[in-house]
This record gives structure tokens, C-alpha cells and sequence, in this order.
């Protein structure tokens, strides 16, 4: 139990020092990119959104079906 207690505190201070530590932002306040390289936003219809999350969710638990039902009966 305190085995994982422990993990789970430094899995997440590490994750917290690299946030804070990421010299990205910085690095971008100082030095603007130009307009042609950065990412512009696409708007997407709603139907489409949804079915690209319906179909990634029904991808998922077919492999999860797969991998719980798929073992050989003993």
C-alpha cells in the first residue's frame, strides 16, 4: 500500500516539475512565430465530431470484447 501511495506522489510531482519547468513557453513569448507556420483552427460539423467519437469508442471496446472473450475456453 505504501509502495503505491508513493508512486502515485512521485508520478505526479514529476509530472507537476515538468509542467512548471518547460521552457516552451518562454522560449514562444520572446520569439513570435510567423503567421505562415502556425496552426490554424478548422471548424468541424458536429455530426462529423460525433462520429469520429462514436467510432473511436466502438473501436475501443470491440478490442476490449476481443481481448476479454477471445481466450481459449479450458
Amino acid at each position: 500500500m505504501q509502495r503505491k501511495i508513493f508512486g502515485v506522489l512521485f508520478g505526479s510531482s514529476l509530472l507537476l516539475s515538468m509542467m512548471l519547468l518547460n521552457p516552451s513557453h518562454s522560449a514562444s513569448a520572446s520569439n513570435p512565430l510567423p503567421l505562415a507556420t502556425q496552426f490554424r483552427q478548422i471548424d468541424q460539423p458536429i455530426p462529423l465530431r460525433l462520429g469520429i467519437t462514436l467510432g473511436g469508442a466502438a473501436l475501443i471496446g470491440l478490442e476490449l470484447w476481443w481481448f476479454l472473450y477471445s481466450r481459449p475456453k479450458i
